[in-house]
C-alpha cells in the first residue's frame, strides 16, 4: 500500500482538516517534475559524452562504493544549500507555540516558483500540525489535573467507606464533600465523565421520583453502592483520557512521518539536500521533541493498573488496549449454512403451496388474514437486522467509532457478520414455523388437533424470547442484556436517563408501526384460541389495519403510512 493511502486510512476523521494535506503537497511536487521534464527537452546538454569531464563523472560513480571518498565527504557546503528555516516566536502579549518560516534560496533558477510555492505550502502545513498539537497538548494537560483531583476524592471516599472507624476529621470530610460536588468541577471531555460525586443524578424511576417529590437526604452517604458509582464512572473517564492519548500520539507519529516523504520525494526530484535541514527543525519543534505524551500515557497506565487492576498489569491493560477480536471461520460457515437453509425453505414454501394448491383450498384466505400476518412479524425482524448489519459494514468502511458512540463494551461489540448470522438463523426458525404450520393445516390428520396447529407461531415467540432472556452465557449474553436495557429505558423514558442507544433503538420502534399492530394481533389470538378455547380459527380477531393482502405486511411504514 502506498503511503498516501495508507495515510489516510490511519487519519482521525474528526481530525481531517488538521493533518498535513499530504496529496497537495504532491501535486505541487508533480509540477515540479512535469517543469524539470519539459525544461531538460527543450535544451539539450551542452556536455558530450566524449569530453574529458564526463569521463571524470562516470570514473567517480564506478569507483564510489569502494573508495568512501568521492560522495560521502563529511564537509559541508554552505553555498549549496537551498534553504533556510527560521523559527519565529508568538507576538508578545500571546501565548502561542513558534512559528515556523523557511526561505528558499534558489527561487532565481528555472522552476524556483514552484519549489517557491511548495516550501510555503509546507510551512503553512506544519505550523498548523504544531498549533493543533499544541493547543490538543494543553487540553490533555487540563483534563490530567481534573482526574488527579477526582482520583485523590476517590481515594478518600475508599478510605471513609472501609475504614469509617480511621475515617477523616469533620473538616476533611468537608473538603472532600466540596470536592466531588463542586457546582464548577469541570468533567472530563466526550461527556462519558459526567461528575465523580457521591449523590449522582436519577437514573432510575425510584431516584427520578424521589428528586421529584423532594425526597432526599442532605447529608452524604459513604457506602459502597455510591462508593462503585464514582468508580464505574472514573473508570470509564481513564479509559477515555487513555484513548485520547494514544491518538494524540499517533497524529504526531503520523504527521512527522508524512512531513519526512514529502521531503524525501523532493530531494529525489530536485536532486537537492534540503530534507536535512527541514528535517532538523522537525526534530527540534514541539511534535518532534516533546515526551509529555509519553508520560501522560505511562503515568495514567500506572494509576489506572493501581487503583482499578489490584496491581494486575495484564488485566489493567486488557482494558486500556484491548485486542482487536479476530473472526472466526465459524461465523462464516454457520452463516451460509444458515442462508442456503433460508432459501431452500422458502423454495419447500413455494413447491408446497403450489403442489397442493393452497391458495385454491378451502379457508386458504382466513389463513392468509389471520396466521400470516403473525409470521411476518419476524420478516420485520430480519430486515431490522440486515440493516443494521449493513449499517456497522458502512460504520467500519468509514471507520466511525460506533463501539465508543453506542457505548458497547470493549470486545464485546457484534462486527456485521454476527449480526447476519443471526438474522439468518431468525429466519430458518420462521420459515421452518411457516412450513411445518402449512403441513399441520393441510394434513388431514393434523387438522382435527386445531389448538396445536395455532399454537405454532406462540411456540416460535416463546422460543425467542427464551433465548433472550436466558442467563447462561451463550448466544451473545452481554448484547441481548444490553438490548434489554435499551428496551426497558425506552418504556420508562419520563422516568430513565436515557442515553443515544435509547434513541435509537425508540427511532427504529417508531418507524415500524406496522410491527405494533401485528404484535397487537398475535395476543389477540393467543387470547382468542388459546384462553377462549375456541374450536376453530372463524372467530379469530381480525388486523385492524386496512388492506387485508400479503404482500401489505411486508412494507416498511413511517408514521403509520405504508411507503408505497
Amino acid at each position: 500500500m502506498k503511503f498516501g493511502k495508507e495515510f489516510a486510512s490511519q487519519m482521525v476523521q474528526e481530525w481531517g482538516e488538521a493533518y498535513i494535506d499530504y496529496n497537495h503537497l504532491k501535486q505541487i511536487l508533480k509540477q515540479i517534475l512535469e517543469f524539470r521534464k519539459r525544461n531538460a527537452m527543450s535544451s539539450p546538454s551542452t556536455v558530450s559524452p566524449g569530453t574529458p569531464k564526463s569521463s571524470i563523472k562516470r570514473r567517480l560513480t564506478m569507483y564510489r562504493a569502494f573508495s568512501g571518498l568521492t560522495e560521502n565527504s563529511p564537509a559541508i557546503n554552505h553555498e549549496d544549500e537551498a534553504i533556510l528555516v527560521n523559527t519565529m516566536g508568538p507576538e508578545d502579549g500571546k501565548e502561542a507555540p513558534p512559528h515556523y518560516q523557511t526561505m528558499f534560496l534558489k527561487s532565481s533558477e528555472s522552476g524556483g516558483v514552484y519549489e517557491l510555492e511548495y516550501f510555503e505550502k509546507v510551512d503553512n502545513e506544519f505550523n498548523k500540525v504544531v498549533s493543533f498539537y499544541s493547543r490538543k497538548v494543553e487540553d490533555v494537560r487540563k483534563e490530567a489535573g481534573e482526574l488527579s483531583k477526582q482520583m485523590d476524592a476517590l481515594i478518600a471516599l475508599r478510605v471513609m467507606v472501609d475504614k469509617p472507624v480511621m475515617g477523616l476529621n469533620e473538616e476533611a470530610k468537608l473538603h472532600l464533600a466540596g470536592a466531588i460536588q463542586e457546582e464548577d468541577f469541570r468533567p472530563a471531555p466526550l461527556g462519558v465523565l459526567n461528575n465523580v460525586r457521591i449523590n449522582v443524578k436519577p437514573e432510575t424511576p425510584v431516584s427520578t421520583l424521589a428528586s421529584v417529590l423532594k425526597i432526599s437526604n442532605s447529608e452524604l452517604k459513604y457506602n459502597r453502592v455510591e462508593l462503585k458509582k464514582a468508580e464505574d464512572q472514573l473508570k470509564k473517564a481513564f479509559l477515555v483520557f487513555y484513548h485520547e492519548l494514544r491518538l494524540l500520539k499517533g497524529y504526531c507519529f503520523l504527521n512527522t512521518l508524512a512531513i519526512y516523504k514529502i521531503m524525501k520525494k523532493y530531494d529525489k526530484i530536485t536532486s537537492r539536500k534540503a530534507s536535512r535541514a527541514y528535517l532538523e527543525m522537525v526534530d527540534r519543534s514541539c511534535i518532534g521533541s516533546s515526551d509529555e505524551i509519553t508520560r501522560l500515557l505511562e503515568r495514567t497506565e500506572a494509576t489506572f493498573i493501581k487503583h482499578f487492576a489490584n496491581g494486575n498489569r495484564r488485566k489493567g491493560m486488557s482494558y486500556l488496549r484491548p485486542q482487536k477480536k479476530r473472526e472466526k471461520h465459524r461465523n462464516t460457515f454457520f452463516l451460509g449454512l444458515f442462508s442456503g437453509c433460508s432459501l431452500a425453505l422458502v423454495a419447500a414454501i413455494l413447491v408446497s403451496i403450489r403442489a397442493r394448491n393452497l391458495l385454491e383450498h378451502e379457508g386458504s384466505g382466513q389463513f392468509m388474514d389471520n396466521i400470516f400476518p403473525l409470521y411476518s412479524l419476524f420478516g420485520f425482524v430480519v430486515l431490522h437486522l440486515l440493516v443494521y448489519a449493513v449499517d456497522i459494514y458502512c460504520w467500519r468502511r468509514c471507520r466511525i467509532n460506533y463501539t465508543f458512540i453506542f457505548g458497547f463494551k470493549q470486545g464485546t461489540e457484534l462486527g456485521y457478520r454476527h449480526v447476519l448470522l443471526l438474522a439468518s438463523a431468525i429466519s430458518v426458525l420462521a420459515l421452518a414455523a411457516v412450513l411445518s404450520h402449512l403441513d399441520m393445516e393441510m394434513d388431514p390428520k393434523t387438522r382435527s388437533f386445531k389448538l396445536l396447529t395455532e399454537s405454532v407461531p406462540l411456540v416460535l415467540i416463546s422460543v425467542l424470547f427464551a433465548i433472550i432472556f436466558c442467563p447462561l452465557n451463550i448466544v451473545y449474553r452481554s448484547n441481548r442484556f444490553f438490548l434489554i436495557k435499551c428496551v426497558w429505558r425506552c418504556i420508562c423514558a419520563p422516568l430513565f436517563k436515557v442515553t443515544l442507544p435509547d434513541f435509537f433503538l425508540a427511532d427504529q420502534f417508531t418507524s415500524q408501526l406496522t410491527s405494533k399492530f401485528i404484535w397487537d394481533y398475535g395476543l389477540d389470538v393467543v387470547i382468542v384460541v388459546l384462553v377462549m378455547e375456541k374450536k376453530t380459527c372463524s372467530h379469530a380477531p381480525q388486523l385492524y389495519y386496512p388492506p387485508k393482502r400479503a404482500w401489505f405486511y411486508l412494507l416498511p411504514v413511517r408514521n403509520g403510512k405504508p411507503l408505497v
